[in-house]
């Protein structure tokens, strides 16, 4: 077979060795800076590159790595699967997705034992599975955002096959699976990348470091790494979308921005294959023109994370108002009325967080709603936390109930963090696995460090390396037969049931969505052609002057229908969807 790697660093020499025989590797006439060779190796072999003498390194583009980020790459035929169920190539429009770890999604913490559990995400209604990263990182648990080897699985996962396994069960099910890919920064261990080639450059700096090298010498090689390693997952995994990792944290000055040249490459890929593949963004950069379309000037990603509208809705729920949430605080059912309507909160409009302006308006009469995903909860918002608190550990059921209803009848892409849909009262807590110790004592001082500057003690921050740190994050379930978690995840199904059987709710026209708010009342309304949401977030009930007759649809707590003058009775901490359309 042909064995090739881009090593524009090596001086004299690149070989490689394989089971053991080592074979000179012959620089690539055709390709600047590339080295190939044949050698005899079948699935399974390990194999390495050594460049100018020094020691044996895992393949860039390695397929799998079986023992971890430093060891030999193995030789994968991704081809030998039998795939039995083709992709449901279900787009974003109507989509529910339900952000997943595997690690910590079960307790044996597999790709395979996952899929043993995909049978509830049917039964809830969800449609698509968002995949946490899967790349190789040290260790066995961690979040997997310090991974290395960007084309291929974690070991301790089930490895490449695994992951096979779990797509067809999936797409078998009827969901389509999407990937959270990491292409800012790459773990600080395991990462050989330097070796071989200028995957980093010093031009820029971001929070991990140099930046990754999309617009320095020799950065065409580097954009075709990272474009091969998304399309493959796509092509060989036939994942069905990618959720792309901070990519206002992508430092890239070229005219062809590499989130373009990607976007044109998957929708290529997309029509070749004929199903449908997507893109989704996560950006706090409040910009529109990342899911314009290209042929109109933009990034020409599908859609985006809208933190806007999970920093509204969190500070509507626990009042609180620390670090960013201080700009939604002041005016929490204000804020998220702008973001249900508006998309963005900061559409122009100053941060205090920031310390300047910030966003910029969506053009609600041409952009669909589906392009922007909101959520109550996700790994970020609450991993990021001291303690990994989720909002179960500090709203009622009757407070969750409402977040559920805000974020599965809003306009935006609903998404699930796992275990949210029955107010899970486990944490999320942030662990890790170093095999450095260095860099593990790092870790674990750096955090608390963080947490002690806003007044949190040492022992109170979870060391992210105790092995009980994993075990405390990952779901129990037992929890969804017992309430109040069984009633929450009624409510959520019911919710879900109602999103696909009415077409107002999955309506991707944000014009003529239309809301109201009563801030002192903590009252939320807002309607959706035919369909009247009424939220009550405050712990006294309401009189909500609806001025029309309107239908139960679903509701949280008992609600009587609006009396004959129109007046909505509606229960604390309570929620409500109705429909202006009486029953024949």
């Amino acid at each position: 077979m042909l064995f090739d790697v881009w090593a524009p660093e090596a001086e004299e020499r690149v070989e490689l060795h394989v089971e053991g025989a080592l074979h000179p590797m012959a620089r690539d006439a055709q390709r600047d800076g590339w080295w190939t060779v044949e050698a005899e190796a079948g699935p399974g072999a390990r194999y390495g590159f050594a460049l100018d003498g020094g020691p044996v390194l895992p393949d860039p583009r390695s397929r799998r790595q079986p023992d971890g980020p430093d060891g030999r790459s193995a030789v994968v035929d991704l081809g030998a699967y039998a795939w039995r169920h083709p992709s449901p190539s279900r787009g974003l429009r109507g989509a529910v997705l339900y952000e997943l770890h595997v690690g910590t999604y079960t307790r044996e913490g597999t790709l395979d034992a996952a899929a043993g559990r995909l049978a509830h995400l049917v039964d809830l209604g969800v449609t698509h599975v968002e995949l946490m990263p899967l790349c190789p990182f040290p260790g066995r648990h961690g979040w997997g955002y310090e991974g290395v080897s960007l084309w291929a699985v974690h070991e301790p996962y089930g490895g490449p096959e695994a992951l096979q396994r779990f797509v067809d069960t999936a797409h078998g099910l009827g969901l389509g699976v999407v990937l959270d890919v990491v292409h800012n920064h790459l773990g600080p261990s395991g990462n050989y990348l330097p070796a071989f080639g200028p995957y980093f450059t010093d031009t820029h700096h971001t929070p991990w470091g140099a930046a990754v090298n999309l617009d320095a010498p020799g950065s065409d090689e580097v954009r075709a790494y990272l474009l091969g390693s998304a399309l493959g997952w796509l092509r060989d995994f036939r994942i069905d979308g990618l959720r792309l990792d901070a990519v206002h944290a992508l430092a890239d000055t070229r005219a062809l921005p590499f989130l373009e040249e990607l976007s044109a490459a998957v929708d290529e890929l997309a029509a070749e294959q004929g199903r449908e593949l997507f893109l989704i963004a996560e950006s706090d950069l409040c910009d529109p023109r990342t899911t314009t379309p290209r042929e109109e000037g933009g990034l020409g990603l599908h859609a985006q994370w809208n933190d806007d509208f999970h920093h509204a809705l969190h500070t509507a729920l626990t009042g609180e108002a620390q670090g960013y949430y201080a700009d939604f605080a002041r005016a929490p059912l204000a804020a998220l009325a702008k973001t249900v309507q508006h998309v963005f909160f900061h559409d122009g409009t100053y941060s205090t967080f920031r310390g300047r302006t910030h966003g910029r308006p969506v053009d609600r009469e041409r952009t669909p709603a589906h392009r922007f995903l909101g959520y109550a909860q996700n790994h970020d918002q609450i991993g990021n936390r001291a303690t990994g608190d989720r909002l179960s550990a500090s709203c009622s059921p009757g407070l969750l109930a409402c977040a559920a209803a805000v974020v599965l009848t809003g306009p935006s892409t609903p998404m699930l963090f796992m275990g949210e849909e029955w107010g899970a009262g486990t944490p999320w807590q942030f662990f890790t696995d170093h095999t450095d110790p260095g860099l593990a004592e790092a870790v674990r001082r750096g955090r608390r460090r963080e947490f002690a500057a806003h007044g949190w003690a040492e022992e109170d921050v979870p060391d992210p390396q105790d092995p009980a740190t994993r075990e405390r994050s990952c779901l129990d379930w037992s929890e969804p037969e017992r309430d109040p978690h069984a009633r929450l995840l009624a409510w959520h199904r019911e919710l879900i049931a109602l999103r696909a059987a009415q077409p107002d709710l999955t309506d991707p026209d944000l014009a003529a969505i239309r809301v109201s708010f009563d801030e002192s009342a903590r009252l939320l309304a807002y309607r959706r052609g035919d369909l009247r949401v009424v939220v009550n977030f405050a712990k006294e009930p309401a009189e909500v002057p609806l001025g029309a007759p309107a239908r139960v649809l679903a509701a949280w707590e008992p609600v009587e229908a609006p009396d004959g003058e129109g007046v909505l009775r509606l229960p604390p901490e309570s929620c409500v969807v109705l429909t202006d359309a009486m029953e024949r």
